[in-house]
């Protein structure tokens, strides 16, 4: 099997939006039906619980919208399964276990980044503490909206030059793994918001990531949109799917032009490639 199809499966695997979807063996009034039996890791995972429900995952108690609907991501490097404690109306509780399903970590080279960069004086590396310090603040939000429900679109159309997970090497340094999806395209390309949600952190000029627009879409689920050449949207605004909300551009550490969308639960970063509606 092709390394895509293999990502194409997973991303079909990897979102449950109903029963019809879950394979397995599980009795037709287990909780369990409603979520996959493997999930992936840097996956986007949607079940569906009895409404009312209280939903535990480890120390986290998840949001439940009025029909049932939880959400939840799974770490890049998570290897032991995910247990989620679900309490019914009745009362009753039970534990619903998640096998994780590994995935390969290639080595990619990035080159030709300035230096100043990619080991920056302290000076700079007290300013990037800073701003990310806001961006961490911005991705703790926890709405009851559930924008992330509706599905996720492209936000643009392109070659991708990095994928998510990758572990990173920027000019010859080991760095940390690539927390997104980078997408070429030309300066100027209108970036759009994936899905529905409201704008919660826009900075035009952060030290890495440039031109930055973080969009929340409830329950913990947020979409980064890095090194943009222009904002379109303001904090506060709510934006609807596929709307124009910025540009693509080359800001702060990039060696070329292109979107950088990366995507969260809470602190948790995810695979937008896991998520996007039509992975091909």
């Amino acid at each position: 099997m092709s390394g895509r199809l293999r990502q194409v499966l997973l991303a079909a695997a990897a979102t449950v939006l109903a029963p019809g979807l879950v394979s397995g063996q599980r009795a037709p009034d287990d909780p369990a039906r409603l979520f996959p039996e493997r999930v992936s890791q840097g996956a986007l995972v949607i079940g569906k619980v009895p409404a009312g429900s209280r939903v535990e995952l480890e120390a986290r108690t998840l949001r439940v919208t009025d029909y049932g609907t939880v959400v939840f991501g799974v770490a890049r490097d998570r290897v032991e399964p995910v247990s989620l404690d679900t309490t019914g109306p009745d009362g009753v509780t039970t534990r619903i276990t998640l096998l994780i399903e590994p995935r390969d970590w290639p080595v990619e080279h990035v080159s030709g980044l300035p230096p100043g960069t990619v080991s920056p004086p302290p000076r700079i590396a007290a300013r990037i503490a800073r701003e990310q310090a806001r961006v961490n603040a911005a991705r703790e939000r926890d709405d009851a909206r559930a924008d992330f429900a509706a599905g996720f679109i492209w936000p643009l159309r392109g070659r991708i030059s990095g994928r998510f997970g990758y572990q990173r090497v920027y000019n010859g340094q080991p760095g940390s793994a690539h927390s997104g999806l980078d997408i070429a395209a030309p300066a100027g390309t209108p970036v759009r918001a994936p899905a529905a949600g409201l704008v919660t952190l826009a900075e035009p000029d952060l030290y890495l990531t440039g031109g930055t627009l973080l969009i929340d879409h409830g329950h913990g689920i947020s979409s980064n949109f890095l090194h943009l050449s222009r904002l379109d949207v303001d904090v506060g605004e709510r934006v609807e799917q596929g709307r124009i909300i910025g540009a693509v551009g080359a800001t702060g550490r990039a060696s070329g032009p292109h979107l950088h969308w990366g995507m969260n639960w809470f602190e948790v970063r995810i695979d937008p490639l896991l998520a996007v509606r039509d992975a091909d």
